[in-house]
């Protein structure tokens, strides 16, 4: 599992998804040439060919005429994700279904959108339109029993490393109920559920639906409570035996269905936005400052999806997650980004731009946010750059002028990477929320250096936290790190609920 781990840290998201999409591609050509599966593996690279041109010029088009900031990867995993489930085509009136379902998915980004966010998952609305348009459907033909074991297998990749498994387990236990439920009531026999059981696990979209269609996180709510039930709610419609009137359900349908319900569960704007201000807090850290719009809500704690067009891209892409430092009581946007000598292009591009800085924010999202209850008794734990989330909840709070018991536990290298520090010591004297200061890096602490020296560990916790039984708390740094602490925890009797961990978006 940690090998696992490390290369998908090392990963877009974005990137995993385009991969996967791309072996899959080259899988179904190999067993099509084998003959594992009825389809030619000419017109299998054909159709793909077709899909990738027609989604690449329709999207430059579009692009232009919006003056929209784009992103390359998510035109190829729509093209390609068309190649998966539309048939490839053996008639002309197949080619044109298939450009126009090509064009209606790059369209849908760009006319179905309220403030610049698009609804509806682009490919599900294209298959969608064009049947009612076309006469001709989706067949999901990736759902062959011959491709499962590699679509399972890349799929949970997909899964762990955004951290939906919740909302994947909603949704197919949903699915299995409503399949097994309409075959019980339609014949009441065992051997009806089994076999209508035997066909959706392995000779239908579940898992490639489930996997890359439920997880594209623009269509999907933006906390987990709204996450497991958008799941249940897809999972209950993709059964095909639920209908009004003379229309059936089918995968694009019942996920269309849950980008409505999850839009208006947590409606999201994309934004686009110039730098305002650039400060360096750190030797290799800098914070970005850019206007905030106005109405532009948000919890402390979220983060958003950044897109940054730039020349060269490396394997890591043009977008990256970054947690909002700011709190919702500031006139600005903050972000605190860390950077390394071996950098991505990503963010090299963006330590190179000044005032010159455009850049589009989105997918405003996450569930490590304080607590509902006030009077919970909370510590905070952070790494590095993990400090960004705990900046923005201080700083609301200071704001608001709420007092919480909060401790906050800051672990830092050496002193010159501690950042937000005159707003931490304000909160202590405001609001008694105490930080305590450690560097780990003992070898070359300062002599003047006044705070603690070593890791947090079991013992330090229990001593600097005298009630640490009762507390929830909250972990945000390096993946090590975090999942250093939880065994910690876990070790000192902390059950699993008191404790949060950020999602941490700048691996994804």
């Amino acid at each position: 599992m940690e090998f696992i781990d490390n290369f998908l840290n090392k990963i877009t998201m974005y990137r995993l998804v385009l991969y996967y999409l791309i072996g899959l591609t080259v899988i179904a050509v190999w067993f099509g040439f084998l003959k594992i599966i009825p389809y030619s593996p000419v017109l299998i690279l054909f159709s793909a060919l077709i899909f990738l041109a027609v989604c690449w010029a329709t999207n430059i088009v579009f692009s232009v005429v919006f003056s929209a900031l784009t992103n390359v990867e998510s035109v190829f995993i729509s093209a390609l994700i068309l190649t998966m489930i539309v048939p490839p085509p053996k008639t002309f009136s197949d080619l044109t279904f298939i450009g126009w379902a090509a064009i209606l998915a790059m369209a849908s980004k760009y006319l179905l959108n309220i403030k610049h966010k698009h609804i509806f998952n682009p490919v599900a609305i294209a298959v969608v339109l064009t049947s009612f348009g076309f006469g001709k459907s989706a067949t999901w033909w990736v759902g062959s029993i011959s491709l499962m074991p590699f679509v399972v297998l890349g799929g949970l990749l997909i899964v762990r490393k955004l951290k939906k498994g919740k909302m994947i387990n909603a949704f197919f236990l949903s699915a299995v109920l409503m399949v097994a439920a309409s075959s019980y009531f339609q014949g009441g026999k065992v051997a009806d559920i089994i076999t209508a059981l035997n066909a959706t696990f392995f000779h239908s979209s579940l898992f490639f639906f489930a996997f890359v269609m439920l997880t594209e996180p623009l269509t999907m709510p933006a906390t987990d409570f709204f996450q497991i039930i958008y799941g249940a709610l897809v999972g209950t419609l993709f059964a095909p035996e639920v209908h009004v009137a003379s229309i059936y359900s089918t995968p694009e349908l019942a996920l269309i269905a849950g980008n409505l319900f999850a839009y208006l569960a947590s409606p999201k704007e994309r934004l686009i936005l110039q730098l305002k201000e650039k400060i360096r807090t750190a030797p290799d850290m800098i914070d970005f400052i850019f206007p905030r719009p106005k109405n532009m809500s948000f919890v402390p704690g979220q983060y958003m999806e950044w897109t940054l067009p730039h020349e060269d891209a490396d394997d890591r892409g043009n977008r990256r997650y970054f947690t909002l430092a700011s709190s919702p009581t500031e006139d600005s946007i903050r972000v605190g980004i860390k950077f390394y000598r071996q950098g991505s292009s990503y963010k090299k591009s963006l330590a190179s731009r000044d005032g010159q800085l455009v850049i589009a924010a989105g997918q405003r999202a996450g569930d490590f946010t304080l607590p509902d209850d006030a009077s919970q008794k909370c510590v905070f734990m952070a790494g590095g750059i993990g400090i960004t989330p705990f900046r923005s909840m201080i700083k609301y709070l200071l704001d608001k002028s709420e007092k919480r018991d909060i401790i906050l536990m800051y672990a830092n290298k050496c002193a010159p990477e501690i950042i937000y520090r005159d707003v931490f010591d304000q909160a202590e004297r405001n609001l008694g929320i105490k930080t305590i200061y450690t560097l780990t890096d003992v070898d070359s602490i300062q002599p003047d250096w006044t705070g603690r020296r070593g890791r947090f560990d079991a013992d330090s916790i229990k001593q600097l936290v005298g009630d640490y039984e009762n507390r929830v708390y909250y972990l945000s740094g390096p993946h090590e790190m975090v999942k250093g602490f939880e065994a910690t925890l876990k070790n000192l009797g902390i059950s699993k609920e008191n404790i949060k961990t950020d999602f941490f978006p700048g691996f994804v």
